[in-house]
């Protein structure tokens, strides 16, 4: 064989089945099929709709993928998290279509965009859609990682044109509203370089989210962040009426809320300038967002406390989207840390199972429920990206196993058969 210049060809081959082994476990070439993205996911009443059916979303958060696409040694990794994303029945990436103003920066400044990057989300967007995965954008960071608002105060200020050096101007100067606007008008028009499908018109992107955990906590009485939702939602859907909207509430109820007392995790949430109800009946608002960090809301609460506060919080948004907004509700982050006290990975078993369980729950009386995205997947080798939070989910059989029983059960109740056909190996498996 080494005679015929056979034997080094079939090494290589047998290295890179070795790779995918060693990567993924017991996954097999085949085990899901591709289901081509061709139709926008709509909403109706408290229900998203994918091709006549209801359509229940078990999916991850990968924030990171546009900024390994930038460099040509991390793009893989977009792919081999794609890939294993399918396996695993998943269908919704939540990501970040944002970096202001630092390294890889997409906007470099108002009105300024670095090409390279913007191919980098070209690429994950197309990446995407070739694994049958859609895409969950959000558009500005609250906080300051990747720029966030700080960075479009710090150039209005710059500019000579900020009415305040706080944070919160974000919200109510005029100059940044605009510079904003452009930057929103920008992405969605987007035509991408690798498919020549304008942003606003690909059905791969789910749909877009205003602002990642938005406060602010210089207006308690939450009118200021209300009067910037309106507008800002208003302006996206004078441009893109085929995506679904979220504004990218944690979920925390404000101040004339009646649920502020009971269901908040304390009494700093309803000050945050944010109000779960008031922010999502917005018209141009089609689903709400909620996020779930127990252990990082409150102080000296138990393990065992904490989840029960995940499934009285998630029941009550529920009820919200089912009773008072009549939209679904996503939970569009969930997480438990590795860095509290006493911490085991089968407590983040049982996390996981708790959100499963309500969301399936919620799903099988046809409730507002409509899915949730975990925070945050990763695939092996990317310890600079992690978090506390964070997982590499084929490294831990028995949260592998909750992933893969949940897509396949939300599946069967959505009744795609599409989807059900493409996770038939999957979901057949005893395990």
């Amino acid at each position: 064989m080494a005679g015929n210049g056979l034997f080094y060809p079939i090494l290589g081959f047998a290295s890179c089945l070795a790779f995918i082994y060693l990567s993924f476990g017991d996954f097999r070439i085949g085990d899901t099929k591709v289901i081509p993205i061709v139709n926008f996911v709509e909403r109706n009443g408290t229900q998203f709709m994918l091709n006549g059916k209801a359509f229940y979303i078990n999916g991850w958060n990968s924030y990171w993928f546009m900024d390994h696409a930038v460099e040509e040694y991390r793009k893989p990794r977009i792919r081999a998290m794609l890939q294993a994303a399918r396996k695993m029945g998943l269908t919704v990436c939540r990501t970040w279509a944002f970096n202001d103003g630092g390294y890889n920066a997409l906007q470099v400044s108002p009105g300024r965009f670095n090409e390279r990057v913007f191919k980098a989300l070209d690429h994950v967007i197309a990446e995407s859609r070739q694994h049958g995965i859609r895409l969950l954008l959000s558009l500005v960071n609250n906080l300051q990682a990747y720029g966030g608002k700080t960075q479009y105060v710090k150039w209005a200020w710059q500019d000579g044109v900020g009415l305040s050096s706080s944070n919160d101007s974000f919200f109510y100067d005029p100059s940044i509203r605009i510079y904003f606007k452009n930057y929103i008008k920008t992405v969605l028009t987007r035509k991408n370089s690798i498919t020549g499908i304008e942003y606003r018109d690909d059905p791969t992107i789910f749909g877009w989210e205003l602002i990642n955990e938005p406060r602010c906590m210089t207006d308690a009485s939450g009118d200021t962040l209300q009067e910037w939702i309106e507008e800002m939602t208003a302006y996206i859907k004078s441009i893109d009426k085929k995506h679904l909207l979220t504004v990218g509430l944690e979920g925390f109820y404000g101040p004339n809320s009646r649920k502020k007392s009971t269901v908040n995790p304390e009494e700093w949430a309803s000050r945050l300038g944010s109000d779960f109800i008031r922010n999502s009946e917005i018209p141009n608002v089609d689903f709400a967002s909620v996020h779930i960090y127990p252990d990082h809301w409150f102080h000296d609460q138990d393990f065992e406390d904490e989840l029960k506060f995940v499934s009285k919080w998630m029941l009550s948004h529920i009820e919200d989207g089912d009773i008072e907004m009549k939209k679904p509700v996503m939970f569009t982050e969930f997480g438990l840390s590795d860095l509290n006290k006493g911490f085991t990975p089968a407590q983040r078993d049982r996390f996981y199972k708790t959100v499963y369980d309500v969301i399936y729950k919620s799903a099988k009386r046809k409730r507002s429920g409509a899915g949730s995205l975990a925070w945050q997947f990763l695939v092996e080798g990317m310890e600079e990206s992690n978090d506390d939070f964070g997982i590499v989910p084929w490294e831990r059989q028995s949260i592998y196993q909750l992933i893969i029983e949940q897509s396949c059960r939300l599946a069967r109740i959505g009744g795609d058969a599409q989807q059900l056909k493409a996770l038939k190996y999957v979901c057949a498996q005893r395990w």
